[in-house]
C-alpha cells in the first residue's frame, strides 16, 4: 500500500489568510515562516500593516497593529501553555533585531480549530487576563504589551473569513461549494494552489459529492413528468436527444472544471482524478489554456 502523503497545512494557512484579506493586501505584507535566527527559529507568519489609519474590516485583522505574529496549529494539534511562552519569546526576539519597531505595536494572535479550553483558562487563571468575544470564534486579551488573541477557525463567520473558516479536514459539502463559489470572486492575482492541494487532500469525499451534484442534471422526462406533464411513446426519440443535448453541457461544465483546477495549479493526474476525465483529454485541455 502507497504511504500517504504528509498534509502541509501551513503553506495553505498562509493562502487562506491572505485570500480572506485579499481586499487589503494593498496594506498588509505577508512573511511566512519569518527566521528570526541563523537557527531553524521561526514564526509561521507575520503581516505588516504598513497603513496604520486603515480599519480593517475583518474579524481576525481588525484587532491587527503594525507588526503582527500568528502561531497557527493544524486540525491535528492544539494549542499549549508552551506555546504561549514560545511566541511571547519570538516576539520580544522580533522586537530586538528589528530596526523601528515598538514593543506596543506587536500583536499575537494564536490560530487553532479545536476549542482552546485550556489554553484560555491558562490565560484567565494565570495571568489573569480578561477575555472577550467581540465576534464568532474571536477570544481578545487586550493588553498595553503584547495584546494578543486566540481565533477558533470553525466558529468564525463564513463572511470575510471563508477560506480560514474552512481549513479543516471535516467538510461538508456546502462548505466545498461554497469555497469554490467564493474562489471564483476573487480576482486572478490571489494565489490558492496549496490551500486547494490540502483541502482537496483532507477533503476527498465532500469534493467527490460535489462533483457529482454538479453532474446530477434531471433529464428532460423527469422535469416534464414533475411540472404535470405526459407524451405519448412515439415522442420518446425527441425526448432522448434533448437528453442527450443536456449531457453535452455536462460535459461543457466538466472542462470548465478542469480549467478552473488547472488555474490552481493541480496536476493534470489529479484533476483527471477529479473531473473522472481520462488523462489526455486534460492534458489537451491544459496546453488548449496555455497557448
Amino acid at each position: 500500500m502507497a504511504k500517504r502523503k504528509k498534509t502541509s497545512w501551513h503553506p495553505a494557512f498562509v493562502q487562506a489568510i491572505q485570500a480572506d484579506l485579499a481586499a487589503y493586501r494593498d496594506i498588509l505584507e505577508f512573511t511566512p515562516e519569518l527566521q528570526l535566527t541563523t537557527e531553524p527559529l521561526r514564526i509561521d507568519l507575520a503581516v505588516i500593516k504598513k497603513k496604520s489609519g486603515i480599519i480593517i474590516n475583518n474579524s481576525v485583522a481588525r484587532f491587527f497593529r503594525k507588526d503582527n505574529l500568528l502561531e497557527y496549529k493544524s486540525p491535528a494539534d492544539s494549542l499549549s501553555v508552551r506555546d504561549f511562552s514560545q511566541v511571547h519569546a519570538y516576539a520580544y526576539l522580533y522586537h530586538a533585531i528589528t530596526p523601528g519597531t515598538d514593543i506596543t505595536d506587536i500583536t499575537l494572535t494564536f490560530i487553532a480549530s479545536k476549542h482552546p479550553r485550556a489554553f484560555l483558562r491558562y490565560l484567565a487563571d494565570v495571568h489573569a487576563c480578561t477575555i472577550e468575544t467581540p465576534a464568532p470564534g474571536i477570544f481578545l486579551v487586550q493588553r498595553n504589551i503584547l495584546p494578543l488573541q486566540v481565533v477558533e477557525t470553525g466558529k468564525l463567520s463564513a463572511e470575510g473569513n471563508i477560506f480560514l473558516k474552512t481549513l479543516t479536514n471535516t467538510l461538508r459539502r456546502d462548505s466545498m461549494e461554497a469555497i469554490l463559489e467564493a474562489k471564483e470572486k476573487l480576482e486572478q492575482a490571489v494565489r490558492l494552489d496549496a490551500y486547494f492541494d490540502t483541502i482537496i487532500q483532507e477533503n476527498a469525499q465532500a469534493l467527490q459529492e460535489v462533483q457529482d451534484m454538479r453532474r446530477k442534471s434531471p433529464t428532460l422526462e423527469e422535469v416534464l413528468t414533475a411540472s404535470g406533464y405526459t407524451y405519448e411513446v412515439e415522442e420518446r426519440g425527441r425526448v432522448r436527444g434533448m437528453e442527450q443535448g443536456i449531457e453535452r453541457g455536462i460535459e461543457r461544465g466538466k472542462e470548465t472544471i478542469v480549467r478552473n483546477l488547472l488555474k490552481e495549479g493541480l496536476s493534470v493526474e489529479k484533476i483527471a482524478a477529479i473531473a473522472e476525465l481520462p488523462v489526455e483529454k486534460v492534458r489537451a485541455l491544459s496546453e488548449k489554456q496555455e497557448a
